[in-house]
């Protein structure tokens, strides 16, 4: 793209990374990717956004101004390694640091262990980050007047992104980005505390909703939420239409969630016959022998609900591009019932 205000490089193109090129390219940013070795779902999107492929990670460390890793929860710290990798070959064709934002769901712990695997590479400024709410919305994706919706993008770390000399300022504006820290852990510590009221009520909405239709009681369900609480009733089923193709996701997710609950709420989970001397139960958030829990298992019950659909339901097969199966509350209630006869 000639006289692109900046390269910025996205890993991977899901249906968030897709609606951020597309923004980002009706505002005149080149868009790049490495899609060596994905899924021809992911081909097919980026080429849909114009972004461009490249053929390693090493050409995107080298061509990049900016990298976005937006990945499923559990990509992201080999995501992270991926590129401090590529970063010892690569010669970069720019003199200013190459800012890698780490976007994705996961605790401040692991924000943390992604920053210690950056410290050997000043040559790469890392923000930690997350994304609340759904993709950019553009009614053209020509034209950067109809953007129609943006999530929010908070980030914190010791370098603020509208500080880099190439577009910072323009970058984060656009992207609408937060900058709330110096530190690195606060912006991904904010996500996992929205995703746990959001994502955990979808949990709710589906034992509560595969429940009734196993008990035989759904519309009645149904009809005292529209009568006595129709908001939570209308969010339920907008939360278990699009629960789905994110449901492999959010397994990994509400692990990391219940990390942050753990170390960084203090409610620690309730593991029977740790020993004072069980590290690795003390480091989890555990009891000792004699005490109670504090609700630290509750997120991880939640992963096991997200885990039940993505593996054992026919919902786990859906693709946001391609939907067919669980449209409606109701279909996706009954596909969860019969998932607990088939097993």
């Amino acid at each position: 793209m000639a006289n692109a205000l900046a390269t910025v490089g996205i890993l991977s193109i899901g249906d968030m990374g897709l609606g951020i090129a597309k923004l980002l390219a009706a505002n005149n940013y080149r868009v790049v990717t490495n899609v060596s070795n994905r899924s021809p779902d992911t081909h097919t999107r980026a080429r849909s956004a114009s972004v461009e492929l490249l053929p390693t990670d090493t050409a995107l460390v080298e061509q990049a101004d900016f990298i976005l890793s937006i990945v499923p929860p559990r990509d992201a710290f080999s995501i992270a390694s991926r590129i401090e990798v590529a970063s010892r070959s690569a010669q970069r064709q720019q003199s200013t640091p190459l800012y890698f934002l780490d976007l994705n769901a996961v605790s401040p712990a692991t924000s943390k262990t992604v920053a210690a695997h950056f410290s050997s590479v000043p040559e790469i400024r890392l923000l930690d980050g997350g994304i609340i709410g759904g993709p950019p919305k553009l009614t053209d994706p020509s034209d950067a007047a109809t953007c129609t919706y943006k999530p929010s993008i908070v980030v914190s770390g010791p370098h603020p992104l509208h500080d880099a000399s190439r577009s910072g300022q323009q970058l984060a504006q656009l992207l609408n980005v937060k900058h709330i820290s110096a530190e690195i852990g606060p912006a991904s510590g904010l996500k996992m505390c929205f995703a746990a009221m959001s994502k955990g009520f979808t949990a709710i909405a589906i034992e509560s909703f595969t429940t009734a239709e196993r008990m035989g009681v759904l519309p009645q369900l149904q009809a005292h939420l529209k009568e006595y609480n129709p908001s939570a009733g209308a969010s339920a089923a907008r939360g278990l239409v699009g629960m789905p193709p994110k449901a492999y996701r959010w397994v990994a997710e509400m692990d990391e969630i219940a990390r942050t609950m753990e170390e960084f709420g203090g409610f620690r989970s309730r593991s029977s016959g740790l020993s004072e001397e069980d590290e690795d139960g003390k480091r989890r958030g555990g009891t000792r022998k004699g005490e109670k829990g504090r609700g630290g298992d509750l997120f991880r019950g939640v992963s096991d609900v997200f885990r039940f659909v993505a593996d054992e339901t026919k919902l786990g097969q859906e693709k946001t591009e391609r939907r067919q199966l669980g449209m409606t509350a109701e279909d996706v209630a009954t596909l969860c019932a019969e998932a607990m006869v088939d097993h």
